[in-house]
């Protein structure tokens, strides 16, 4: 995404080096983990956990190359127990959180659903986000996507972004409705939250951020 992305606050932020690649990144980049009382490892989303945390770079492969290489244990200078499939337990808390921010956007009102009520929020430029099920057909979604690039074009601004990442299942089951295959968030904070945490599961995939439609 640009300068102008709806997802993140504008400002500085803070950086932190990942334990696996020595890179320093934005913390918003990275996950951080730190060792519960019991000796287990704990993936701490929101960065706020007391204790010694670990930070590593928000990416499936990175996080499995790090219980490869025991990188916890040496970082946190104390034993350990790191499950073997840590990356995909992350992979699972961040689509959980992507789902319940969305569920919450829902709640506040910031949600539209159908296809005639997207196209009609598309028209009115009222949109900052645009989803769609992983699963729909690609007609559907290349329709409401040439729509959103031209209106985009039309004013000489960027179209907001699109996210397809949770099937229809998922985002029927977020948003209490059923068989959810569009949706298109409003401008407000419990959309821009989802936002976030989508690009956020996106990057941890290597799917990269949502995509421009304007691209």
């Amino acid at each position: 995404m640009n300068e102008a992305e709806p997802g993140r606050k504008a400002g500085r932020e803070p950086e932190r080096q990942c334990a696996v690649t020595r890179a320093r990144q934005p913390a918003v980049d990275l996950i951080r983990f730190v060792r519960a009382p019991d000796g287990s490892i704990v993936t701490d989303l929101s960065g706020k956990l007391p204790g010694r945390g670990v930070w590593i770079a928000c990416s499936h492969d990175v996080v499995a190359e790090a219980v490869r290489k025991r990188v916890f244990s040496r970082a946190l200078k104390e034993a350990v127990e790191v499950p073997g499939d840590l990356a995909d337990r992350v992979d699972a808390l961040l689509l959980q959180r992507a789902v319940s921010s969305l569920s919450l956007a829902n709640k506040a009102g910031e949600v539209l659903t159908g296809f005639s009520k997207v196209e009609r929020a598309v028209e009115a430029r009222t949109v900052l986000c645009l989803i769609h099920a992983s699963d729909a057909a690609d007609d559907g979604v290349d329709k409401l996507e040439r729509k959103h690039k031209a209106i985009a074009a039309a004013s000489g601004a960027n179209a907001p972004p699109s996210v397809r990442l949770l099937t229809v299942e998922q985002l029927s089951l977020a948003l209490g409705r059923p068989n959810v295959v569009h949706a298109a968030l409003g401008s407000g904070g419990a959309s821009r939250k989802f936002l976030r945490d989508a690009e956020r599961l996106l990057r941890y995939r290597g799917q990269g951020a949502a995509s421009e439609a304007a691209a």
